[in-house]
């Protein structure tokens, strides 16, 4: 191996020069981790390992002055004679041949025999930023090599990635059941925090003591799903909003994974995730390699919110991180849904340029055949029985009224009932005996195009680029309401090719569109993940718009992704997919908060409702700068039914705080809300945003309420906090603060 520093680095700023060591240290952002590189730490001869990380959390400060020997034997089981089968520390890939008893972070086999990786040379690096660390193991019997990079990026998260190589000519392919990655936590975590949900309430939380031994979380829909675990957090205690240390994990990957964690009596536990692979799904020849999606690792030693900005600040230092203003969006969805008349089009769109839109998105609808949601899908070709002089009047008019003009697409579904269909039955991802007999029906009459065929996406990224081309669109909101079942590419499972063939398409597409921006939505919140969010630009949480649901799908999904991200839009006075009535005002609170828009047919509203929404949507544009930049706040409140949602300038200048209820309080006298994230000495001009309406409550109106405006310091507002009057169900408060 090559020899290592113990290498302590604050963000860009260099230490002294350390000492050789067998050491490395990673530090960045207020994380640190520490990896014991040594490959056979005893000096007898023992069969090279994988390096050990023994410690990942809050930043130690400079290790360079401590002999490495120290620290070792500050975190050892026992001395050097002892000789227990356990694996007392585990590797940065956990292997049952170092006496791990917990799941293996690779299985592989050849010939339907297990392969037990053996490694003769093992080969570490550290970047000179003392923020990466590399390792090369090889494996010469069993001829395999893994590479394997853990670094520090900006806001401290750590990502780690496995590439898995054959390297033996004539041995036999070799199948790869799974190849995950890991990070160990401490013993005192005792609770684990994972997430589910459903159609229209996705992202759902659930909190429990941590099972003991190896245990999974999976999901094989070929897409994350809408009960996708999206995170696995381990905390101390159960994890608040402010306070607290905690552990997660989520997998950069838009279809099938595997969460896991190990909570072993004999070894630390451990944390990771990985690609949950299919039977035969990845089988590598002489040369050929299986490369790991991301696992994006998070340390936190403030609570959720914590967790929150470490994502939040990752995600807005990418080079393809949405940058200029997030527009206000209207959708035709709810508006017309297939009911498409170009003469109403035209006057919602100029309808919707008078109250403040900035993208104009014409839903599904436009193309051949379709009227409805069983035919048409994959011609990507427009109808010219309901458009008979085409788009290209609705998106020019729409772009002289000075707005973006966006457009529906779900390339990778098709429908039986189309021509495409009836041309190349063959392109369909699934198996002959798939297709519907009275006893097997499709599912939601939709199929799945095998993009990963060369002609199939060739075809979807002609139809694609045509389009946008012609029509300049600017947006395209590309969806997927199905899950893959029974999907077979080239005979075998199809999700992992299918997959990378999406995130081909769309990058290639943008390539050619670089002004061009994608919203992944799938069935509403099926698919948000940072492997997605690599080549699209946002997400639609939910396609449920009721703002009761949105208040903690948008919180759960936001605890991920930067408000910027994450879709949310106002939707009818009724919402479509629950029932429920709740009043404008509420609606329009829980939108502001994220990339904000309308699913309405707002040429029903009122004269009054219609005054109502251009004000909310010129204070949008007033203050999405702080809440699409801000660090994002929140409050532990007692009381189940409250909701504070909040975002603070970088610089504590500025923030915006919604606080919402989402049933009845439980008393009469509510508690007091505290702000968080201000500058403690600074004050506060506390403003009421009343452009959504006054909200309604019980008989206490407090004097700050009333006059709409206290001035307080940042100190005071996070500790003691203000009192609010007795709110009403579905009703808010939007609070604007300016620091003088």
């Amino acid at each position: 191996m090559t020899d290592l520093v113990i290498s302590d680095v604050r963000g860009d700023e260099a230490a002294h020069p350390p000492p050789r060591s067998r050491l490395a240290h990673l530090r960045g952002d207020g994380v640190s981790l520490v990896i014991d590189t040594a490959t056979d730490p005893q000096g007898q001869g023992a069969p090279a390992s994988m390096p050990q990380v023994l410690f990942w959390g809050a930043d130690l400060g400079d290790l360079a002055d401590l002999d490495p020997a120290e620290i070792t034997a500050a975190l050892s089981r026992q001395d050097a004679a002892g000789t227990l089968d356990a694996a007392w520390q585990v590797s940065l890939l956990p292997l049952e041949g170092e006496g791990w008893g917990g799941r293996p972070g690779l299985s592989a086999s050849v010939g339907g025999i297990p392969v037990h990786p053996r490694w003769a040379h093992v080969a570490c690096a550290t970047d000179p930023d003392g923020r990466r660390f590399s390792v090369v193991a090889d494996d010469v019997v069993n001829g395999l090599r893994v590479d394997s990079a853990v670094t520090i990026e900006t806001g401290g998260i750590v990502t780690v990635t496995h590439t898995v190589t054959r390297t033996a000519d004539d041995a036999g392919d070799l199948t790869i059941e799974w190849l995950e990655a890991t990070l160990p936590t401490p013993k005192a975590v005792d609770h684990l925090t994972t997430f589910a949900g459903r159609w229209t309430r996705e992202k759902v939380p659930t909190t429990s003591t941590i099972p003991r031994g190896a245990t999974t979380r999976q999901t094989r829909r070929g897409r994350g799903g809408h009960d996708a675990p999206t995170l696995s957090i381990v905390s101390i205690d159960p994890p608040r909003d402010r306070s607290g240390e905690l552990w997660a994990v989520h997998l950069g990957w838009s279809a099938d994974c595997t969460y896991r964690n190990d909570r072993m009596p004999d070894s630390v536990d451990v944390l990771g995730a990985g690609e949950l692979l299919r039977t035969g799904e990845i089988v590598l020849g002489a040369g050929e390699s299986y490369a790991t999606p991301t696992a994006y690792f998070a340390w936190s030693g403030a609570g959720l919110d914590g967790l929150s900005e470490r994502f939040h600040r990752f995600e807005r230092a990418r080079p393809n991180h949405p940058r200029s203003p997030r527009p206000l969006v209207l959708n035709t969805w709810e508006a017309v849904y297939f009911d498409h008349d170009p003469a109403f089009l035209l006057t919602l769109a100029e309808l919707a340029a008078k109250v403040g839109v900035e993208r104009f998105v014409l839903d599904d609808g436009w193309f051949l055949g379709r009227r409805s949601d069983i035919r048409g899908l994959g011609d990507w070709f427009v109808d010219r029985a309901v458009w008979p002089d085409g788009l290209g009047p609705l998106a020019d008019r729409v772009h002289e009224l000075g707005m973006e003009f966006g457009l529906w697409f779900e390339p990778e579904m098709i429908n039986l009932d189309s021509d495409l269909a009836r041309r190349h039955p063959e392109w369909l991802l699934h198996p002959a005996d798939h297709l519907p007999t009275p006893a097997h029906l499709s599912w939601r009459t939709q199929y799945v195009l095998d993009i990963a065929r060369e002609d199939a996406y060739a075809y979807i990224l002609g139809r694609l680029d045509a389009l946008v081309t012609e029509l300049g669109i600017d947006f395209i909101k590309w969806d997927h309401n199905r899950d893959l079942v029974e999907a077979v590419h080239d005979g075998r499972p199809g999700t992992h090719a299918q997959t990378r063939a999406v995130y081909r398409l769309m990058a290639e597409l943008k390539s050619r569109h670089p002004r061009l921006e994608i919203e992944s939505c799938s069935s509403g919140g099926a698919r948000s993940d940072l492997g997605i969010l690599e080549v699209a630009d946002r997400v639609w949480a939910s396609d449920s718009n009721d703002p009761i649901e949105r208040q903690d799908i948008q919180r759960w999904t936001q605890l991920l992704l930067a408000p910027e991200l994450v879709g949310g839009h106002v939707g009818p006075t009724t919402a479509h997919s629950s029932g429920r009535t709740t009043p404008l005002s509420f609606r329009l609170a829980t939108s502001l908060m994220g990339s904000a828009g309308f699913e309405w047919n707002i040429a029903e509203c009122t004269p009054e409702e219609l005054e109502v929404i251009t004000r909310w949507a010129a204070l949008y544009k007033e203050v999405r700068s702080v809440i699409h930049t801000g660090t994002a706040v929140h409050a532990d409140v007692r009381d189940p039914a409250l909701r504070v949602v909040g975002a603070v300038a970088a610089d504590r200048s500025e923030a915006v705080f919604t606080i919402a209820s989402v049933a009845t309080l439980e008393d009469s006298l509510p508690e007091r809300i505290r702000l968080h994230g201000l500058g403690e000495d600074a004050i506060y001009d506390v403003r009421v945003r009343d452009e959504i309406g006054a909200s309604r409550h019980g008989f206490a109106t407090p004097a700050w309420l009333s006059s709409g405006t206290v001035a307080l310091t940042g100190s005071f507002l996070g500790t003691v906090g203000l009192q609010i009057p007795p709110l009403w169900p579905t009703q808010a408060i939007v609070l604007h603060l300016t620091r003088r």
